[in-house]
Parts: structure tokens; sequence; C-alpha cells
């Protein structure tokens, strides 16, 4: 109740055009909400796919945390949560990428193909960083190896194994793979095209000049979407398979 009562006292603090910090007052009480949600409804599935939606219920809610804490740094400084928004990041895309494996099992998935994804994840999200944040005059070279990491993340679900291992599975698995190859390749594009936008002192010899601010909408909008919007897919396919 507590907690209630100053996220209520934090949003009448909120200036009416600070889309920013409404962006992240938002996207926090929407996946916390979907934690609760993922987390209540664990009972009513297969035991097969319980894990899975576990998995989508711990990514919404460390990203939920993340957010109370990107907001409070906003609302102090004014200036954009790069750390934090990377620390959630590495470790809430990850798991966003065991949920490939989690619903490949019953096909045969491999522990080799979970490792693989999470690496590339991994590498590509500790580049990124370096790029925006500490390195910034090597910027183009660190997103070249994030990008490099982020395509072959998308290969590997659309062309490689794990296409391959949805198509054998078939039905409701091979749909919601389907689905969550989609978030990946459009939902997961809005990172490596801010990078390129925002990256302080320009990218590839040219700066945008797109305001930090604005990416930080984005983001938070896409965010929102792309771990919800996941599992609600991992939702949907349990709910199909426990019947």
């Amino acid at each position: 109740m507590r907690t209630f009562m100053y996220l209520l006292s934090d949003m009448t603090k909120m200036a009416t055009d600070d889309y920013v910090g409404f962006t992240f007052f938002v996207g926090s009480m929407a996946m916390m909400a979907a934690s609760a949600f993922f987390f209540l409804s664990l009972n009513q599935f297969d035991k097969k796919w319980r894990t899975s939606v576990l998995v989508s219920g711990l990514i919404t809610f460390i990203a939920a945390v993340h957010y109370f804490y990107m907001r409070d740094y906003w609302d102090a400084f004014q200036e954009s949560p790069t750390f934090f928004r990377y620390v959630d990041w590495v470790l809430t895309v990850p798991l966003m990428c065991v949920e490939f494996f989690l619903i490949l099992r019953a096909a045969g998935a491999k522990r080799s193909l979970m490792w693989r994804l999470i690496f590339f994840s991994v590498i590509m999200l500790v580049t990124g960083y370096f790029g925006e944040a500490v390195w910034r005059d090597a910027s183009w070279q660190w997103g070249l190896i994030s990008g490099i990491a982020y395509f072959v993340i998308v290969y590997d679900i659309w062309l490689g194994k794990a296409r391959k291992l949805a198509e054998s599975a078939g039905g409701e698995v091979l749909k919601a793979h389907k689905i969550l190859c989609w978030f990946v390749l459009v939902g997961w594009a809005i990172y490596p095209v801010g990078y390129i936008l925002g990256t302080p002192g320009g990218l590839f010899g040219i700066d945008f000049g797109v305001d930090a601010s604005f990416m930080d909408v984005v983001y938070n909008i896409g965010d929102a979407v792309n771990k919800i919007g996941f599992g609600l897919v991992i939702y949907s396919l349990a709910v199909k398979s426990s019947k």
C-alpha cells in the first residue's frame, strides 16, 4: 500500500509535458501487472509449460524493477538512464532467448542452442553498451559487432536450427515460434536503429542529432510491447497446449 501511495505521489509531481517520465511510469506499472498475471496463472498449465510462463513473468518483473530505478534517475537528473537500461537488457534479453529453447524442448532442442542464443545476446548488448557509453569514439566498431551478433540470432531462429525444430514440432509451437521471430526481427529492431540514431558523436561519421529523450520514449514503449507481448505469446501457447 505504501509503495502504491508513493507511486501516486510521484505521478502527481510529474510535469504534464514530461513524456519520458510518463512512459517510464506506465512501463513500470504495465510490466509489474504482467508479472502478477503470469505468476498467478501458473497452476492452470501442464507442468511442461510452467517454466516458460514463469520465465515470462521473470522477464517483466526484472524490467519493472529496473524501470522504477530508471524513472527515479530520470526524475532526479533529467538524463537518459543508459547504464540501468543496459543492465535491464543484459538480464531480460537472454531470458527471452531462453524462451525459444523452452518451447522447442519437446521437438528435441538441445542446451547448446540455448547457450548459443544467450552468448550472442550478451555479446550484442555488452558491445552496444561499450559503443554507446564507454568508448564513444569507436562507436561504429562496437556497433558493428553488436549488429553482427543480432543478425546471428535472427538467422538462428528464422532459418537455422531453431526454425527446423519448430517446423518438426508443428501446430501451436510453430505458430508461437513464428510470432516470437517477428518480435525479434521487428520489435528488437528499434534497439540497433536507436543506437545508430542516438549514439553520441554520431555513427559512421554522421550525427543524426536525435534527442536522447525521444529515444527514451521509443525504448520505453518498445520494451513494454516486446516483453509483455513476448510473454503473452508464451501464455497463449501454454493455454492452448494444456487443453
